[in-house]
């Protein structure tokens, strides 16, 4: 599917036009006043070429549009910048909770490819309003390309949140005997963090500045945008880290409190070795025929239970003294 959305401003008079022919896509660039936006999705590899041929663009980063790329980058040709980004879609009941959603970005002086082989939430959300509004195609490519990286930016927050939320209930959880399976949702949580990290870090690295200037040209009205999108992404790469401490911590903690259950019922169990292994010896030393005094009488049975008693008795209290108990 292929959609195109051409803003124009003849003489103070801004307006928007949809569905415009490809073959008329020269025509509307040749306008250096106008945006053109063409958003690919799910397509075949022969009309994403057909693409390419109009604006020349490098067959590397075809390929690149072709074949999911792991990590965020951008490409400077001669007349275009090309960008990989990525966003999140967060699912709680899948076996992969957290997933990445490739998003391929041609800019231009005045045009915007975006290709995506799967719907994002936040591009749907834009053909909507750029169907009928100027908002976000008034202001040049480069703030185009800010809309759709903010955009699914602030898709990251309530992925984040959930995460803060599942980490303080599993918090909880390691205090609680009963529960099971707490080591491998921690290990699922730190996975999910290591993706994101994975994800958001080089995107920022995109937008971070050099020597005070920026990797590709932005205007000077736009710049704060960007200034606030960066903000976002640090912010995003820091409550990652902070997960992944918290996180670590409370797996600590976690094996601790095991490990201390575990001692302190071995030392229960040692304990109570120790308290039998007396009687054993008497019960086994006096059942080997030895002959005893007054051994038919039944007071030597009494007496002998009597001292297997107190003997046990005592050295109960003497683990209690000890704190051993």
């Amino acid at each position: 599917m292929i959609k195109t959305y051409l803003y124009r401003n003849d003489n103070d008079k801004q307006e928007m036009i949809s569905n415009i022919n490809l073959s008329d896509v020269n025509k509307h660039l040749s306008d250096a006043d106008s945006l053109l936006w063409i958003d690919i999705y799910d397509v075949q590899s022969h009309e994403l070429y057909e693409v390419a041929k109009i604006f020349d663009f490098h067959p590397l980063a075809i390929e690149d549009c072709l074949h999911d790329s792991p990590r965020a980058k951008m490409d400077n040709y001669e007349d275009y910048k090309f960008f990989v980004l990525h966003a999140l879609r967060y699912n709680e009941d899948s076996d992969n909770e957290i997933t990445t959603l490739e998003l391929n970005v041609f800019v231009g002086p005045n045009y915007v490819v975006t290709i995506h082989k799967r719907k994002l939430k936040w591009l749907g959300q834009m053909d909507a309003i750029c169907s009928k509004n100027t908002k976000y195609m008034n202001k040049g490519a480069d703030f185009l390309l800010y809309a759709l990286i903010d955009g699914i930016t602030d898709e990251y927050f309530p992925i984040l949140d959930r995460i803060s939320i599942r980490i303080d209930e599993l918090e909880n959880e390691i205090y609680d005997e009963a529960i099971r399976g707490v080591t491998e949702e921690f290990l699922a949580l730190k996975r999910t963090i290591i993706l994101i990290r994975r994800v958001i870090l080089p995107q920022r690295r995109i937008f971070l500045t050099v020597d005070g200037k920026w990797k590709f040209d932005i205007r000077e009205e736009n710049v704060p945008f960007y200034t606030d999108l960066i903000d976002h992404l640090e912010r995003i790469v820091d409550s990652t880290e902070t997960f992944r401490d918290l996180v670590n911590s409370a797996l600590d903690t976690y094996y601790s409190i095991i490990n201390a259950k575990s001692s302190e019922k071995l030392n229960v169990l040692t304990l109570i070795s120790t308290i039998m292994l007396p009687l054993t010896f008497v019960t086994g030393f006096f059942g080997m025929n030895v002959p005893l005094p007054y051994q038919d009488s039944p007071i030597a049975t009494i007496l002998i239970f009597s001292f297997l008693v107190l003997l046990t008795f005592g050295m109960w209290k003497y683990f209690k003294k000890k704190q051993l108990l």
